[in-house]
């Protein structure tokens, strides 16, 4: 028989987190929070650690929006069927974000693909099971339109020179997509594309992708995801949102500049189209 306790949900710890957070700064301990809220401390520690769930009315603005379970029209169902639920959590969580950091070494990153070259990757990833490969890639076009223009949340995105050259699917595709790059850089003032050039040589990033969550409402709330198999993992602690945070920093300043970058995008188009 299995005694071993589940692990707290990602959304849990990372409300439970932000609570204590905000407890320690009104240098409350736990005994005084207790005897505010009129409960035994034990139901604010399993609170904070993520081990108890929170109604979303205790939880207010960004606290409420990921506490609380929401779905766009074919996001979910799309991403329930993604390996890891720890990756489907923060897709779940990252519609509350206010702004997002996206760092893709070697490939477009899945809030910027068009729907051809998303069907392309998701076909090459031996985690995704054929049947669901349809499903996923709808999903993700769900996700874009809502994140990038519908809430037209600020999307800084680093992406290596290697994605220009790494064909997905066929030629034609890679070109449309890089076409969108530059239509997308253009037109929506919230989305910042940055190309990293091979020139930049030695670098901070490292060869997975990531992408750090922020709250405005909330500053000390972020959330971390690290591209891996299987889902990838999710970082919740300050230090790890901060050493995210300082790394896409740095490679922010051995990138080109936006309008560089702009160029670059649509040189590559022109290549490809040769």
């Amino acid at each position: 028989m299995n005694d071993a306790t589940p692990a707290p949900s990602l959304r849990r710890r990372l409300v439970g987190s932000a609570l204590r957070r905000y407890r320690e700064s009104l240098g409350y301990d736990l005994g005084t929070a207790a005897r505010i809220l009129e409960c035994h401390p034990s139901k604010i520690s399993r609170i904070e650690t993520g081990q108890r769930g929170i109604r979303p009315k205790a939880a207010r603005d960004a606290l409420a929006a990921i506490a609380r379970r929401t779905s766009h029209p074919g996001w979910q169902p799309g991403h329930d069927q993604v390996p890891g639920s720890a990756c489907a959590e923060f897709l779940d969580i990252e519609k509350a974000a206010s702004a997002i950091f996206a760092y893709a070494p070697v490939q477009v990153p899945r809030l910027l693909q068009i729907p051809d070259y998303a069907r392309a990757v998701i076909a090459a990833d031996p985690d995704v099971p054929e049947h669901a490969q349809a499903a996923l890639a709808a999903a993700g076009l769900a996700r874009r339109q809502a994140i990038v223009h519908e809430r037209r949340t600020a999307l800084t995105a680093v992406i290596g020179e290697a994605a220009l050259r790494q064909q997905v699917g066929s030629a034609a595709v890679t070109r449309a997509q890089l076409r969108y790059l530059a239509e997308v850089s253009a037109s929506c003032p919230e989305v910042c594309i940055r190309i990293l050039p091979f020139a930049a040589g030695e670098h901070a990033g490292s060869s997975a992708g990531f992408s750090v969550l922020q709250f405005s409402r909330v500053p000390s709330l972020g959330l971390v995801h690290v591209d891996g198999p299987a889902g990838g993992i999710c970082l919740d602690t300050p230090a790890a949102v901060a050493a995210y945070t300082t790394t896409f920093t740095r490679l922010q300043l051995v990138s080109l500049t936006t309008q560089e970058s702009a160029a670059r995008l649509a040189e590559g188009a022109l290549v490809r189209e040769a």
